[in-house]
């Protein structure tokens, strides 16, 4: 009970250090081995909140005032029900599409990773993020035609070396989990993005 209060009065003094603290806590708990949707997608929301936290607190320098915690839950959500289920699909997909594990079969991985998926992905995601925050179809779609090119431009400034890396030293089951570590800094980026008005 003691612990607890402690917890109760470093929250109330520091919360926005407090909750990245428990979070990061709580994420690297986690059973990453045989990384399952029971695993992955809660975990995926949970850093996908965490680059949300970022990007309004270290990117836009929001504090804790304006911190805008319904952003924060739309990206949990959208990181639970949406990116956790889509992109750990894909990735046993791909699997089976290329079953190899040579350096060449790593890198046919990444082109159509990067070529097939990662367009249509952003193409879903933005427009995701721009309905749950109620723009209609009419604004939504100027939004992703402005925001789109520059969205996907950024993208492949990060994810085919990560992409490349993960398909050739990382097994299928521990993929999700390394791209969504890596993903903090994508999600901090896709959040300020997506929720540019």
């Amino acid at each position: 009970m003691a612990l607890w209060r402690a917890y109760q009065r470093a929250l109330a003094a520091h919360p926005w250090k407090v909750q990245v603290l428990t979070a990061a806590s709580l994420v690297s708990n986690l059973p990453f081995g045989r990384c399952s949707h029971v695993t992955c997608v809660p975990c995926t929301g949970s850093l996908m909140g965490l680059g949300d936290i970022v990007s309004q607190q270290l990117v836009e320098r929001r504090g804790l005032q304006e911190h805008q915690t319904r952003r924060t839950w739309t990206m949990v959500f959208l990181g639970c029900g949406f990116v956790g289920p889509v992109v750990g699909g894909w990735y046993k997909i791909l699997d089976r599409l290329i079953p190899g594990t040579t350096k060449l079969d790593a890198l046919k991985k990444m082109f159509l990773d990067q070529g097939a998926f990662a367009p249509c992905f952003l193409g879903c995601f933005l427009p995701l993020v721009g309905t749950l925050n109620g723009l209609s179809a009419q604004d939504n779609w100027a939004k992703l035609q402005r925001d789109y090119p520059d969205a996907l431009i950024t993208n492949y400034y990060l994810w085919p070396a990560v992409q490349l890396a993960n398909f050739y030293l990382v097994p299928l089951h521990y993929r999700l989990a390394v791209v969504q570590g890596v993903a903090i800094i994508w999600n901090s980026y896709l959040s300020w993005k997506a929720h540019q008005l």
